[in-house]
């Protein structure tokens, strides 16, 4: 039989973890990063007698990995969480120090994901403390990078191969997550000509090309993606993220850059997403010749589907 934990114990738990900075610096330059909650981790995990070892993955930034081992003959099972939170400028005087009000616990990564880390951090010791054999191995992969190129989870399943595996993280509570959106980070370019404001039949307006994008972009959102969700994944991500160009009040702007993320659902890349962007290109060059964009790729990863799960 599974031993229990206490409540006291998770809470205890999860605020330690809180309290020890572990942003993701390829989001935040110069960010903490995992090292020092993984140490810490560790530590704990040996103090039970698990076979525990940190994995470099980037410098500085190692993955946590331990196992329990079966007596052999059952298939393995990885609990998989991140070790990483997002940064934290708009509240850095409370996002490290855990605070318990009725039954919510507040802090950095409370919820995503170090709370989550502590669930799988419990079950091993339950596990050990159960003193009961299973069959087979249950790894606990604590990853780097969930927050960024995931680069933490790759490596692991680049290296080893567990039969199955649980990610264990806060949103769709009560649901168990077969499938899920790829998305891509994308940079969009506009270019234009400078010319004084006086001066319009010198000028092209990379901004006003750009709303045209935009204006597009949009109408793909509610017309196709919209119109058309996944059964599981819902509607297909997209929004605008950022946007500079001009360089004062009287010159036509020159360039113009967008920044969106944008979702893939299974069966689909980046590239479909790229072919509609180009074609939204080639709709306004019809309408103006003096447009002039493109589309370059900063991150992509691709959707996936659980195997047994492809009628969806």
């Amino acid at each position: 039989m599974i031993e229990s934990i206490e409540s006291k114990e998770v809470v205890d738990l999860v605020s330690q973890l809180i309290t020890i900075d572990s942003a993701n610096p390829w989001l935040i330059k110069g960010a903490a990063g995992e090292a020092s909650v993984a140490d810490y981790i560790r530590g704990w995990l040996n103090n039970l007698g698990l076979d525990v070892w940190l994995e470099e993955v980037e410098d500085g930034r190692p993955n946590l990995i331990a196992v329990l081992r079966g007596s052999g003959g059952g298939k393995s099972l990885c609990l998989n969480a991140h070790l990483d939170t997002v940064g934290y400028a708009l509240w850095r005087d409370t996002a490290l120090i855990p605070r318990l009000e009725g039954d919510r616990l507040y802090g950095l990564g409370s919820a995503d994901d170090k709370g989550h880390c502590a669930a799988g951090m419990l079950v091993m010791k339950s596990l050990i403390m159960s003193q009961q054999k299973l069959g087979g191995d249950v790894w606990l992969a604590l990853t780097i990078d969930e927050e960024g190129t995931s680069s933490g989870t790759m490596d692991f399943v680049k290296k080893y191969h567990p039969n199955g595996a649980l990610v264990l993280e806060p949103f769709g509570l009560g649901n168990v997550t077969i499938t899920h959106q790829g998305f891509g980070w994308l940079d969009i370019y506009v270019e234009g000509k400078a010319a004084h404001g006086c001066a319009p039949e010198m000028g092209v307006d990379a901004i006003a090309h750009m709303a045209e994008v935009i204006t597009r972009l949009h109408k793909i959102d509610q017309e196709k993606y919209a119109a058309n969700p996944h059964p599981l994944n819902g509607k297909t991500v997209f929004h605008t993220g950022t946007i500079q160009g001009g360089t004062d009040y009287a010159t036509y702007p020159d360039k113009c850059h967008l920044g969106i993320e944008i979702g893939t659902q299974p069966g689909e890349t980046i590239e479909n997403r790229l072919e509609e962007i180009r074609d939204i290109f080639s709709e306004i060059q019809k309408i103006d010749p003096k447009f002039k964009g493109e589309v370059r790729v900063n991150l992509a990863r691709n959707p996936f589907m659980a195997q047994g799960h492809e009628a969806y």
